[in-house]
């Protein structure tokens, strides 16, 4: 990997500060980010909205455990843009198998409750490794790091959660005296009922429309610290951009 190819200026930055310049990539690159992410999302939040009748929870359900699943295409996205380079729904098609099909499994089972998997996800989908090497390279990527990588997770939930009411508040504000405001009462008393659970599954479905790529860029942006801590990577990328190696 030529380290002078990369976008973003490589330096020692603290865990926060690398988170920030996640979320900064993110919102640079959000022309090629959000196309991509939501080619993907709209179809899935349509059928995860479709087993509302089947039971009034599930869309909710389905949504949030996929979302690992749907991290995989933020993740190939801004990888490219780490790189300066601009990601169109049709590359992402070209490379499906690699983005979509693989480590599947995992993907959707163990690694589904990680508290760090926005850090570690880059290990297991862009570095190609297998087996004892990629659980060995997963503990040297994470050493120091699980209690940053942590604390990034709690943050992004928290910001998730006050978006979601936030939507579900607008409901309240603009909807006319009566039906609207009733609707958003009951939403806010966790009461029940058909209307209820399919607004809240929608407002959950644009929340992470909206929340999930910045979470994927800061802890890709936490990971790249990392490596360049462990690799040098800084110091490279300054000889090589010095005397063009």
């Amino acid at each position: 990997m030529r380290v002078d190819s990369f976008a973003i200026r490589l330096r020692p930055r603290g865990n926060f500060e690398a988170a920030d310049l996640g979320v900064r990539l993110c919102q640079n690159s959000a022309r090629s980010v959000f196309p991509c992410y939501l080619a993907v999302l709209v179809p899935v939040s349509a059928i995860s909205l479709a087993s509302f009748g089947i039971a009034a929870w599930l869309p909710i359900l389905v949504l949030w455990w996929l979302k690992p699943w749907l991290d995989r295409t933020i993740l190939f996205t801004l990888s490219r843009a780490a790189f300066g380079q601009a990601t169109r729904p049709a590359d992402l098609w070209r490379e499906q198998r690699q983005v979509w099909r693989s480590q599947l499994f995992l993907t959707l089972t163990w690694r589904r409750l990680s508290p760090w998997r926005s850090f570690t996800q880059p290990v297991y989908q862009l570095e190609g490794l297998r087996g004892a090497e990629l659980r060995a390279r997963v503990r040297q990527i994470r050493s120091g790091r699980g209690g940053a990588a942590t604390g990034i997770s709690s943050a992004f939930g928290c910001a998730e959660t006050s978006v979601l009411f936030a939507l579900v508040s607008l409901i309240g504000w603009f909807a006319p005296t009566g039906t609207g405001q009733s609707l958003a009462i009951q939403i806010f008393n966790g009461v029940s009922s058909g209307w209820v659970d399919f607004v809240l599954s929608v407002a959950y479905a644009v929340t992470i429309g909206f929340v999930e790529p910045f979470y994927v860029a800061a802890g890709f942006a936490l990971y790249l610290n990392r490596r360049a801590e462990l690799e040098a990577w800084d110091i490279e990328q300054e000889f090589r951009r010095a005397f063009g190696a």
